[in-house]
């Protein structure tokens, strides 16, 4: 260890007693970005959210972007944009643990665990996942979900999380997966349905009874329950309850961003927050790859490869890839299992492209100066109407 890591952590260690002197408590403190642009409900409802989570002492928030009547930091930003652009300068340099958002873009392998509450008994259930996508291929992105579902779940304490997929299209295939990976050494604790039949398969019903830690199931229709969950009592335009869509994972990502909807309410956001906190404080990128390493020596990429379709390959490939440059401009409207062969179709054609997902879905990204050429091209190619 050199001297300028023993430095740290000897600096670390003052500030955590310092902070522990001052509040009474200890632990690390935690200090979490919060952007309040783009809310239904105003810039002020972040702001909300962002003071009752601050009475946790161990919790240090900074509001960025639109200036609001609050004590707490304020870092200005007059776009969505800048405000990601400070939010991402400041996890990188470390001035922040982790950081809640909303509008934010995750890239193809990334995928959110959002965390509710379970109406019949109040329990915790992790969803995964919620918004961004693990993988192309559905089957293939539920079986990376449930590796996400049991990080998202360790980092908060639970320390072997119950995990149960959902009964969609693709349930059985992951469960085949996902047991052939515990056969080959991989710690993962199967839940059971309370229905009669019983099973890691779950029906809606065990949501409702949160039969289960972590649901798997794919991102949209992650999507789907957690906007219901949240806003049932509501009357559907206020997300009320839980701690919303949760971090993007995925592995080698590390990057702690936790995301938020544009109908987020106050405590939801306050929520999302403790959420952010408890993961960080759990060691969540210490547990991410260390579930990625355990899984990866049980023959993941192998059994990842089986599930993938067994077709013949007729997707379009890049045959040249043209220089890199910024994207920041969205076409949307791509069937999610298309985005792989659009992002080629316009390499193709000169044109950079990554795909990604959306809050509303499937995305190509390219440069400002290029959309409209390249929504023509996929415009022809029949990707989008």
């Amino acid at each position: 260890m050199d001297n300028t890591s023993i430095k740290q952590i000897v600096g670390n260690t003052f500030a955590e007693l310092a902070n522990a002197l001052e509040t009474g408590k200890f632990g690390k403190r935690v200090r979490v970005g919060v952007t309040n642009r783009g809310s239904e409900h105003g810039p002020m409802n972040s702001v909300i959210g962002a003071e009752m989570a601050s009475k946790n002492p161990n919790i240090e928030v900074v509001v960025i972007g639109e200036k609001t009547n609050t004590k707490l930091e304020t870092i200005e930003a007059d776009s969505d944009e800048k405000a990601h652009k400070i939010m991402e300068d400041m996890l990188k340099k470390g001035e922040l643990d982790a950081c809640v958002t909303m509008h934010y873009n995750f890239p193809i392998g990334v995928s959110t665990v959002g965390r509710v509450i379970s109406p019949a008994n109040g329990r915790q259930i992790y969803i995964a996942t919620t918004t961004g996508t693990s993988d192309t291929d559905r089957t293939s992105a539920m079986f990376k979900n449930a590796i996400s579902g049991i990080i998202a779940a360790k980092s908060c304490g639970v320390e072997e999380p119950t995990v149960g997929i959902l009964n969609l299209d693709s349930a059985r295939a992951v469960e085949r997966g996902l047991k052939e990976l515990k056969n080959s050494g991989y710690a993962i604790k199967f839940g059971e349905s309370q229905r009669a039949d019983g099973g890691c398969v779950l029906r809606g019903n065990d949501l409702i009874t949160g039969a289960v830690d972590v649901v798997v199931c794919d991102s949209l229709t992650g999507n789907v329950l957690i906007k219901l969950f949240s806003s049932f009592t509501s009357g559907g335009s206020y997300e009320a309850l839980g701690a919303a869509y949760g971090p993007g994972i995925g592995f080698g990502y590390h990057t702690p961003v936790f995301i938020i909807s544009r109908a987020s309410g106050s405590a939801v956001i306050a929520n999302a927050i403790q959420y952010a906190y408890e993961s960080i404080s759990g060691g969540f990128h210490d547990i991410l790859d260390k579930e990625a390493d355990a899984v990866k020596k049980c023959g993941f990429d192998k059994i990842l490869a089986s599930l993938k379709p067994k077709t013949q390959d007729t997707s379009v490939k890049a045959e040249k890839m043209p220089d890199k440059e910024v994207v920041t401009a969205e076409i949307s409207g791509i069937e999610v299992m298309d985005l792989d062969d659009a992002a080629s179709l316009l390499m193709n054609n000169g044109i950079y492209a990554e795909a990604g997902m959306g809050c509303t879905g499937p995305i190509i990204l390219v440069n400002d100066t290029k959309k409209q050429k390249a929504y023509d091209i996929l415009k022809k190619g029949g990707y989008v109407s």
